[in-house]
């Protein structure tokens, strides 16, 4: 009986795997018996190599899920074609079941020593042998389709991880260059996940009026930064029906009243907002839930130790809220701000102490050395007090140069 082998696709998917037999024998006889044996079993396909220097080609075209392989052939020695099947990468871990016309204990662990799964002395009784070829071939299949679904999730989480890739890339582009104009601003943004919840940004509103301001969504990921998202631009396109986005009180008002947590995935945020007249030299500002900005006033006897400016409003979203005031202040020459959000200042220390929020205004207050931002070393300095590069929480923090 020559070669005989059955076109099948080279990979199926998981679900469609059948039991597929590859015998391999010399001798023409004992295929005839082996098909005439599986003929009546519609599951199982049957495949035969009656030369063993094709034994490897054939198995990789037809992709069985058990190989029977004779260990008594000319030209090759059996064992040899065992270790050659092991060393082929299609066949590294598919079943082999060894046939030998005797029981011989020290050829059988031979074989198994080098990767047989199997030894029958042929032929065995038929059922007996159906039953083998089946135990085998279900372990293969299960292997199969674990190493699919693996597969495919190592595809799908690649994809994902691209996806949220490209997403902080938007995120980061719509962060605002730095501005050296009347007015100076800088500012550090470090999210502690691809996707973070924070944002910061300026704008002029007109000729004399600059708006600034940072917000922190509750969460990280996907849901976070789509919301931080959203808030920033209806900030920018001032799309909010009916508010002075001059006023920060009515900014706030319009934001809670827009960003509804029941209607945004449970989510809600903090924001500093403030509105800096330049003609005027008056800073207004209102916060919800966030982190008090620090000013530090040139003109104070202890100009170093920074003024708190509160934030008194709830957490915007959260419920409904009809209080929403604007505090304002004069604005000499030479004064900062530093705006920021909790990830700069909350931190769990390697001790297991909490960093303190006058410990964080005690070391913002110090004067750094020449070229060197505070921003950047207060970034340098919460990582060693976490003992983590990677911190808790997005850190992000904008100074302000009057």
């Amino acid at each position: 009986m020559s070669t005989v082998s059955h076109t099948l696709p080279a990979r199926l998917p998981a679900s469609q795997h059948r039991i597929s037999v590859l015998l391999i024998d010399d001798q023409a006889i004992s295929a005839e018996a082996v098909r005439r044996w599986l003929m009546t079993e519609n599951d199982i396909d049957f495949h035969y190599c009656g030369d063993p220097s094709q034994a490897v080609a054939i198995a990789n075209d037809v992709r069985p899920t058990v190989i029977l392989q004779d260990l008594v052939m000319p030209d090759i020695d059996g064992l040899m074609l065992v270790k050659f099947f092991r060393v082929n990468p299609t066949t590294r871990e598919t079943p082999m079941i060894v046939l030998s016309s005797r029981e011989e204990p020290l050829i059988k662990a031979e074989a198994f020593a080098l990767g047989a799964n199997d030894y029958l002395v042929k032929w065995p009784d038929k059922v007996e042998l159906i039953a083998r070829l089946r135990y085998h071939s279900k372990g293969y299949i299960n292997l199969l389709q674990r190493n699919e679904a693996y597969s495919a999730l190592s595809d799908s989480q690649k994809e994902l991880q691209k996806e949220i890739d490209a997403g902080a890339k938007y995120v980061m582009s719509l962060l605002p260059d730095k501005m050296n104009d009347r007015v100076k601003i800088d500012w550090r943004y470090k999210p502690c996940v691809a996707l973070a919840g924070d944002s910061l940004g300026y704008h002029w509103l007109d000729d004399d009026k600059l708006v600034v301001y940072v917000l922190d969504v509750t969460g990280h990921g996907i849901a976070s930064a789509l919301l931080s998202v959203s808030v920033m631009n209806v900030i920018r396109s001032q799309s909010l029906s009916g508010v002075d986005f001059s006023v920060p009180g009515q900014v706030l008002a319009g934001l809670n009243e827009a960003f509804d947590m029941e209607k945004h995935g449970d989510k809600c945020f903090t924001i500093w907002y403030g509105v800096y007249d330049a003609k005027q030299r008056k800073l207004s500002w209102s916060g919800g839930g966030h982190p008090p900005s620090l000013f530090f006033d040139p003109t104070s006897v202890s100009s170093s130790q920074p003024q708190l400016l509160e934030s008194e409003c709830p957490i915007i979203g959260m419920m409904p809220w009809s209080d929403w005031p604007t505090s304002e202040r004069e604005i000499p020459p030479g004064s900062r701000v530093l705006l920021y959000t909790d990830g700069a200042h909350e931190i769990h220390l390697a001790d297991g102490r909490e960093w303190t929020h006058s410990e964080f205004v005690q070391f913002v207050s110090q004067t750094p050395e020449p070229d060197e931002s505070i921003m950047d070393r207060l970034f340098e300095h919460v990582k060693m007090l976490k003992g983590n590069e990677t911190l808790d929480d997005d850190f992000s923090i904008v100074e302000v140069l009057f």
